[in-house]
């Protein structure tokens, strides 16, 4: 502050590393939607999406309030997916972990069977 004359600084390299890591996940392709659809994907959703409405109705008839799920939704539909996969796994069956598109669907849907679950209660 004050004591520096005129000095000048000339910065030569990135200021940012980019790690390998970094560079192969930009250049990974993203799948069209219909890739991203998946009847998998549909099946888990229908069911983490029944589920989550049965919990709904249950705390909106027992309790009589309903906190918002949203967060739960997120962390107990990766919970169950990745349980699924590994006791796939385990009982010798071949299967491909969940893509992040397919994961994306999955906690979409069943957020929406969620909302869909409060829209009665919301209407009185």
């Amino acid at each position: 502050m004050g004591t520096e004359k005129n000095a000048t600084v000339e910065i030569s390299e990135p200021l940012l590393v980019e790690s390998e890591k970094i560079r192969d996940v930009e250049i990974e392709r993203i799948p069209e939607w219909k890739e991203q659809i998946t009847i998998r994907g549909l099946v888990v959703s229908a069911v983490m999406g029944g589920l989550f409405c049965i919990i709904t109705h249950k705390l909106n008839l027992t309790v009589g309030i309903i906190p918002s799920l949203n967060v739960a939704a997120g962390l107990l539909g990766f919970f169950f997916v990745k349980s699924w996969t590994g006791l796939l796994s385990k009982l010798g069956f071949s299967v491909q972990p969940f893509t992040r598109q397919e994961n994306t669907v999955i906690q979409t849907c069943v957020v929406a069977c969620y909302g869909l679950a409060l829209w009665p209660r919301l209407q009185w």
